[in-house]
């Protein structure tokens, strides 16, 4: 694993783009305070920006570095949750604009997965997280299921095809202003 990490934060740190297992499904990831990286992810996968981008960080530490109000709530949600949970915040700081969606808002999970959590602790940013399929289409279930055109547009594929993911995309919530919870995807 750790020559896989070595060569994943290389290509991150030079702005591109990985391939990589998550907590959930196979992704397609880059710097997510990089816009240039971000825009590349949008091409590949032939997503408009007007779609907003799940990022992911490795502790409760990063996310508070990123969001400046983390509702009460949050806590007790991830951790009583079984499934992998993304959260929908207001008003982030430090990401790249283009991950941000147009209300000013910003989907991000804590991972559980070794391999992203040491991932995002070496690189020491948060990365970005979508589906590693084309906009529209069904979202791998594994490796064999990525669409073939995507292995060839992303810089680097992490080769831990073995390394078991859930196969199914996070929960993903919003808390509003009164502190009721809406979920965007169960």
């Amino acid at each position: 694993m750790s020559k896989e990490l070595e060569k994943s934060i290389e290509i991150l740190k030079n702005g591109g783009t990985i391939i990589y297992p998550t907590d959930t499904i196979w992704g397609i990831g880059c710097d997510a305070t990089d816009a240039i990286a971000v825009a590349k992810i949008y091409k590949i996968k032939k997503r408009t920006e007007s779609k907003s981008l799940i990022v992911l960080v490795d502790s409760w530490e990063m996310l508070e570095n990123y969001i400046s109000h983390i509702p009460a709530k949050v806590s007790c949600i991830i951790n009583g949750s079984s499934k992998p949970t993304s959260v929908i915040y207001n008003d982030p700081r430090g990401l790249a604009k283009n991950v941000i969606a147009t209300d000013n808002t910003v989907a991000i999970r804590i991972v559980n997965n070794d391999f992203c959590k040491k991932l995002i602790h070496k690189f020491g940013k948060p990365i970005v997280s979508t589906s590693a399929n084309i906009s529209g289409k069904i979202a791998p279930k594994n490796f064999d299921t990525i669409d073939k055109s995507l292995l060839h547009k992303a810089d680097y594929i992490v080769n831990l095809q073995l390394e078991k993911n859930q196969s199914t995309a996070s929960q993903i919530i919003r808390i509003d202003s009164k502190g009721k919870i809406e979920f965007i995807r169960k």
